[in-house]
């Protein structure tokens, strides 16, 4: 057996710095990870002494709009964030009132607020867009879509474009284009029709596409299951045209070499078989196509617009787009070894626990993807947050302990695996970390010899050819540890400690990359504990932390669930009266601003917060 196992129980005001974790050998183990110094924050130190003070980062708050209280949250209230140039606003998805709301930073200052956690000294206009909308069909007719959620938004100049689901998400969805004026204020131009369920888009940097990631989910009870697919709407002249074209899942598939024995791979078997071999994880009731698996998640583009990236996040896969030709390439992007670095498995012993498990992997399964150049090439970014496939009439997701009990699974691990589980506390141990039964059983003999958890807990930079060059490892556990205590693997729907390590963590969930002077910073935020982590990424081959971050009060108490269609119903024990005074919850999304571009001349970063239906913009300051 190798379990190396220890423990911190950290002040909330712990340095990184001072920690130690400790072997099952007896000796010390690694440090903590270090960066560079910054400043206290509202729930303690930001930065850590590191290699390299040359240049020292740190944020602070200086605006934050709230789109409302108790009414909104859990209700996607300020989910995608943008900014626009030319009137200086924010904009930001309100999916609890299917309106975008215009957030004006004309006269942002450049000193902190008074209290970042409670501020919300910044206000909004609104604009709704219709309930339904005519999209001109490839014979020239017309068809009316009659429209669910807005999910994303993308700016280029002063086109806005709004990717709006169907009323029934499996039907195929819609974007609607604005031209904004020097106030913000959109003119509808048209709605173009795009594939089943639109979740995110973006312009290409020259301005001539618009690429839209179709994730294509199924009912719960599978009786629809749409295919995923990428749709691209060319821009002319800032007009975009009437039809989108489609990147097909299936057809326009292409293979490297090296996964090739021959040119047979023209049926959908043997497409789904090479991609199996090559590491795809596919999970899916039987009969389920590989076009109906492939979800796509987020997309960025290359700095020149001929290549983009798509994460295929439950497929735990990023592909890459030829925008030539029309074509995708998927890659696997194989799994993290946790014999290798430490995390913490189990939310009942409430403390921040971190343990190398062997045989236990974690997929990456990036949700926000972005991009950026060093020496003339593209890397990509991943917030590798995790996802299942859990519905009604399909569910890969198992607790550990369910694959052994007679009454779920009733399967066995390896001798290896069991003498783990054992010696962690059993049910209460490893038990607890939820893991997929796609992958572990490899000959189908109802032992698992091999455990796969969603999500790494970290951010990663891949070359343009899906290469891992960096991940941040258990940087981001120890780290919000060592500052937040117990509560650093918090869920944003109570403030209840460490109750998200059986499951994905934190969760890395949002990114954005900014260039301040010479130096190139990635901004990861955590889903569930609200975490900011920045990292001097310049070279993408010696990376640094840098600096934290967390605007929120963990001695609020508030309760939700964001599974109700009135997530703070009191008649479900739900208590969302003192929630506004939480701070910031569930972070979805992140825009870098450059000071050339930003109205107080200060690089900014706006953050939205989909729980707290909350916009946060916070100046980076470097010294």
């Amino acid at each position: 057996m190798s379990i190396k196992k220890s423990i911190i129980a950290l002040s909330i005001i712990s340095l990184l710095s001072a920690c130690q974790f400790t072997g099952d050998d007896g000796n010390n183990g690694e440090a903590g990870i270090a960066g560079s110094p910054g400043q206290q924050g509202p729930t303690g130190p930001q930065g850590i002494p590191g290699k390299d003070a040359t240049q020292q980062v740190s944020v602070e708050v200086v605006g934050r709009f709230s789109a409302g209280g108790s009414e909104i949250a859990g209700r996607s209230a300020a989910e995608i964030v943008q900014f626009h140039q030319a009137s200086n606003s924010a904009f930001a998805v309100n999916s609890a009132s299917n309106q975008i709301e215009v957030i004006n930073l004309v006269s942002l200052p450049t000193t902190e607020v008074g209290n970042p956690i409670t501020d919300t000294s910044l206000s909004s206009t609104t604009f709704n867009f219709p309930d339904e909308v005519q999209v001109l069909l490839s014979n020239n007719t017309r068809e009316t879509i009659t429209l669910g959620a807005a999910n994303s938004i993308a700016i280029f100049e002063n086109n806005l474009a709004i990717a709006v689901e169907a009323n029934d998400k499996t039907q195929e969805g819609a974007v609607l284009f604005y031209q904004l004026n020097s106030q913000g204020v959109g003119s509808f131009i048209k709605a173009v029709k795009v594939g089943a369920l639109p979740d995110m888009l973006t312009f290409t940097p020259d301005g001539k596409k618009v690429l839209v990631a179709n994730e294509g989910e199924p009912k719960n009870d599978y009786s629809v299951d749409p295919e995923g697919s990428i749709s691209i709407i060319n821009i002319n002249n800032s007009v975009p045209e009437d039809l989108s074209s489609t990147i097909n899942l299936t057809s326009d598939i292409t293979f490297s070499s090296d996964l090739l024995d021959d040119n047979d791979f023209n049926t959908d078997a043997k497409r789904l078989a090479l991609l199996k071999a090559a590491g795809l994880k596919f999970a899916g009731p039987i009969g389920t196509t590989l076009a109906q698996s492939l979800e796509p998640e987020y997309i960025t583009v290359s700095d020149d617009s001929k290549t983009a990236y798509v994460s295929l996040q439950e497929n735990n896969a990023i592909g890459i787009l030829n925008l030539e030709e029309n074509t995708i390439e998927i890659k696997p992007l194989g799994f993290k070894d946790w014999d290798e670095f430490q995390l913490d498995f189990s939310n009942k012993d409430e403390i921040a626990s971190f343990q190398h498990v062997t045989n236990l992997f974690g997929m990456y399964q990036p949700d926000t993807i972005t991009a950026y150049q060093w020496n003339g090439a593209t890397f990509i970014l991943s917030a590798n947050e995790g996802d299942s496939r859990d519905y009604d009439a399909y569910s890969e997701e198992v607790r550990v302990a369910d694959i052994i009990d007679p009454t779920e699974l009733n399967k066995s691990l390896s001798a290896e695996l069991q003498s783990i589980y054992d010696a962690s506390g059993g049910d209460d141990g490893l038990g607890r970390l939820k893991v997929t039964t796609a992958l572990g059983n490899a000959d189908n003999d109802g032992t698992y010899e091999a455990l796969y958890s969603y999500g790494a807990r970290s951010f990663s930079i891949w070359d343009q050819n899906i290469n891992l060059i960096f991940d941040s490892g258990d940087d981001f556990g120890k780290i919000s540890a060592s500052v937040l205590g117990n509560n650093f693997n918090s869920a944003h729907t109570e403030n209840k400690g460490d109750n998200r390590s059986d499951d994905k963590g934190g969760e890395p969930e949002a990114i954005a990359v900014g260039k301040i002077g010479e130096r190139t910073y990635g901004f990861i935020a955590s889903e569930r504990s609200g975490n900011l982590f920045i990292y001097d990424i310049t070279n993408p081959f010696d990376v640094s932390f840098s600096s934290f971050y967390n605007n929120r009060d963990f001695d609020i108490d508030f309760e939700l669930d964001d599974d109700l269609d009135n997530p703070c119903d009191p008649n479900e024990g739900m208590d969302c009266t003192m929630i506004e005074s939480a701070g910031d919850l569930g972070p979805e999304s992140i825009a870098f601003v450059p000071s050339e571009q930003s109205p107080s001349g200060m690089p900014l970063l706006i953050i939205g917060n989909e729980v707290s239906g909350s916009v946060t913009i916070y100046q980076v300051i470097t010294e």
